[in-house]
């Protein structure tokens, strides 16, 4: 078996997100909006994703943009980001353990909670798109 590490570079950071997705892509519940949604720009989202995990856990200002406007209008409910945050955890203890891995799962939660909020606040109230 192999000892788990914290988070500690940019190396990391790939491993965390190409691994995730690889589980999202495969989901029978995220699977159908992540891909409809991206379609064949998987690996220009992977890269941001990479990005956006630096600039988040590693104070690398890799990351330029707003994360939410692109998710506002997606047909998603409490469902999808409990099964998000299911495999962003079950991919962190995976392959991480220490202080950023934890601040990785408390950083990941925070802004699904968030998104869940403003993204029913849009459908509730039929808001157009950000951008």
């Amino acid at each position: 078996m192999q000892t788990r590490h914290d988070i500690h570079n940019e190396t990391d950071i790939s491993l965390l997100v190409h691994r995730f997705y690889d589980k999202v892509r495969e989901d029978a519940l995220l699977a159908p909006i992540f891909n409809e949604r991206i379609g064949s720009h998987w690996p220009a989202h992977l890269q941001k994703m990479v990005y956006f995990w630096q600039t988040v856990l590693l104070d690398e200002r890799k990351y330029f943009g707003s994360p939410f406007p692109p998710h506002a209008r997606l047909p998603i409910a409490h469902a999808h980001f409990e099964r998000w945050m299911q495999l962003f955890t079950a991919t962190i203890d995976e392959l991480f353990d220490g202080e950023k891995a934890a601040e990785a799962k408390w950083r990941a939660g925070k802004m699904a909670e968030l998104f869940e909020i403003k993204i029913a606040h849009h459908q509730r109230n039929n808001m157009q798109n950000l951008i």
